[in-house]
């Protein structure tokens, strides 16, 4: 059978860059008012929303595959995300480091065309809201949250609300991590009570290690890993994930756990480069407009400056480490379980 011939791919149209060259319409040249920069500031703020496109992209594909109800060892499925992930975080590198062209536009040069934007501003980026939505940030977690839907035009809410409705990246991680057997298999702890005496050992070795300044950090132990009625229904990881990530944590070198802990590294990778973002953004905002409100009506910096304190998604993960031992006090592993961790097995 005869191959069909494509109509061949020239540039220009593959990249539809008809309607992406022409896609900048400055408010200043419709008004007949010089202000030069205003073009950079329309680019740069199209360059991020195609990245955050792309973002939202690689975290569908993150979240379809922790939405399966089993991801087997020998499935390319974990490496996958883990490179995703990766990619996530270069992208958002590369936004922080954008930040440095805009920069290159004075106060003044902003001065000419700012009062033009109003009441439009980055907060109405409906995109973004969709990342830190798909992420697992959760409205009762966000900072202003009065304003946070108030500006957007009916269909961006809807949008927003449905990224919302959808299962994020926090809950499927969780239930993943709660799948894990490592710590309840029978096929590798044997005790005569029948329950796992991992943490029992764990805990009483992790007591020995802490200072006398950090004994609260104990009580702060048995509220997350040994199941106590303290456990907070708030947090997004359960007593079951949080033993399992810091198990991952704690015996990383054994090759089944690899890409595990590589996976929970860059979960705390993506959360470090929003921050950085944030901050960089709130260092260019008080350099460009001081302390004077935001086009959107917010506070400017004093706004960026509480949501970056308080936007952190991954946090439950960050603050495992504080229950860490050097491997030379880590329990010894059932024979089994190492065979199991390990390639030859």
């Amino acid at each position: 059978m005869e191959k069909k011939q494509r109509k061949p791919v020239y540039y220009s149209e593959y990249l539809q860059l008809d309607k992406l060259l022409n896609a900048q319409a400055p408010e200043s040249a419709k008004e007949g008012i010089r202000a030069d920069d205003e073009m950079l500031f329309i680019i740069i703020h199209q360059a991020y929303e195609l990245w955050f496109k792309q973002v939202l992209h690689e975290l569908n594909i993150i979240r379809n595959v922790f939405k399966q109800p089993n991801i087997p060892n020998n499935s390319p499925d974990v490496y996958n995300c883990v490179h995703r992930l990766k990619r996530i975080c270069t992208i958002l590198e590369l936004g922080v480091n954008q930040l440095a062209v805009i920069e290159t536009m004075t106060p003044l040069d902003f001065l000419d065309f700012r009062d033009l934007l109003r009441p439009a501003s980055g907060f109405q980026s409906i995109q973004f809201k969709m990342i830190e939505a798909s992420l697992g940030l959760k409205f009762q977690k966000r900072h202003g949250q009065q304003y946070y839907l108030s500006q957007l035009t009916p269909e961006d809410v809807e949008r927003v609300k449905n990224v919302e409705a959808e299962e994020s990246l926090v809950i499927l991680i969780n239930r993943w991590l709660e799948r894990m057997p490592f710590i309840k298999s029978k096929n590798y702890w044997k005790n005569e009570q029948g329950d796992t005496p991992f943490w029992k050992i764990y805990r009483d070795a992790y007591a020995d290690s802490l200072q006398e300044g950090e004994m609260n950090n104990l009580e702060n132990f048995d509220k997350l890993f040994m199941g106590g009625e303290a456990y907070s229904t708030e947090r997004n990881f359960s007593a079951d994930a949080n033993r399992n990530a810091l198990f991952i944590m704690l015996y990383r070198d054994y090759p089944l756990l690899h890409l595990p802990y590589e996976l929970l590294a860059m979960l705390l990778e993506v959360d470090e480069m929003l921050s950085l973002w944030r901050h960089r953004h709130i260092h260019m905002v008080q350099r460009t407009i001081g302390k004077r409100a935001g086009t959107g009506g917010s506070s400017g910096a004093e706004y960026l400056k509480a949501a970056a304190d308080s936007h952190y998604i991954f946090s439950e993960v960050a603050e495992l480490t504080s229950f860490l031992l050097p491997r030379h006090m880590l329990p010894e592993l059932p024979e089994a379980l190492v065979r199991d961790l390990s390639y030859n097995h």
